[in-house]
């Protein structure tokens, strides 16, 4: 492999949606794909042969690689977008140091197993400084980048030069970014909104109007600012399009997968039964569980995701849970 700026870790729709915005700015590449079949049919058809397709790239500026290591070794920046469930047993195979790298979490999730935020996990499991962490956030489905629909993003990092520098990475005619210095914030909602999400496709299935989902989404943006604050120890604001925005579009749009498996559950599938069905991840469904638990040091009220868990992990009916929950929101 030749020496690029930026490389992508991850071969799923978002991973897709973000080497598409990468290519108009870079020149070429550093592309991880854990499978070499994947690639092989991806250099040959100029596809991501699972996910995306209807986006054609010159596989002529992207360096394939299914060794992690190789990667790492070529680019000076690397953007990690792996589905939370899976992004510590792929990190774990990193032999190489990351401290003198600029790492980009893409990811919308936590550890599950530690019940870490992804740049806490970069920082402690591989000593890269805080101020070479940035996140991604805000409104943008991978569907909609596909199409080219205009869309925005946010670029989160302690250090302004570091925000600057990845924003420039994902700047495109039909993207639009800003920068921020609230990485936990942007982090933890980012997570919630998946959980809301779930809650508002498991809502449209128990036949709630329109009505009731903005009563859902306005308390559901009310726990999000209870939580960041009580996390970053000081009043956060959400109504930025990276939080609120993300959340809105999470629980409305047609291309979301947590609204689909909220859906479902909602329907009368089970946990299992839903997640086999959809073939995707709900990132959702690992971070209720995040949340929930990540809530009893702060302890602050947060009525949805208690719901979403009972239902999700104590196997409670969701027409009962829903129904108690219509009378603690305001």
């Amino acid at each position: 492999m030749e020496n690029c700026k930026v490389a992508i870790l991850g071969s799923g729709s978002w991973a897709t949606a973000l080497a598409k915005i990468m290519l108009y700015s870079e020149q070429r590449i550093n592309w991880f794909i854990r499978r070499q079949e994947a690639i092989d049919e991806f250099i040959s058809t100029g596809k991501n042969p699972g996910y995306l397709s209807q986006s054609r790239f010159d596989v002529d500026r992207i360096q394939f690689s299914s060794d992690i290591n190789e990667v790492i070794m070529h680019s000076e920046i690397l953007v990690i977008a792996i589905p939370s469930p899976y992004v510590k047993s792929v990190l774990t195979k990193i032999r190489r140091s990351l401290k003198r790298k600029i790492v980009v979490s893409a990811v919308k999730g936590m550890i599950p197993d530690e019940n870490m935020t992804i740049t806490d996990y970069i920082h402690i499991r591989f000593e890269v400084p805080d101020q070479n962490i940035a996140v991604i956030a805000g409104p943008c489905h991978a569907e909609e980048i596909a199409l080219e629909r205009l869309s925005y993003l946010t670029i989160g990092s302690q250090n302004p030069d570091t925000a600057t520098l990845v924003s420039s990475l994902f700047s495109a005619p039909y993207v639009h970014t800003v920068t921020s210095d609230d990485v936990l914030g942007l982090e933890y909602s980012s997570v919630m909104k998946n959980i809301y999400s779930i809650a508002s496709g498991m809502c449209h299935s128990l036949r709630y109007g329109d009505n009731f989902q903005a009563v859902l989404i306005s308390n559901a943006v009310q726990e999000i600012q209870r939580f960041v604050s009580a996390c970053n120890g000081m009043p956060s604001n959400i109504d930025a399009s990276g939080y609120l925005g993300d959340v809105l579009v999470t629980c409305y749009s047609k291309f979301s997968r947590n609204r689909q498996f909220g859906q479902m559950v909602g329907m009368g599938y089970s946990v299992k039964a839903a997640q086999m069905e959809m073939q995707m991840i709900a990132e959702g469904y690992y971070g209720t569980r995040c949340i929930h638990d990540a809530n009893q040091a702060v302890q602050v009220s947060l009525p949805i995701v208690d719901a979403m868990y009972d239902i999700l992990y104590c196997r409670m009916s969701p027409t009962l849970v829903i129904q108690e929950l219509t009378q603690k929101l305001k």
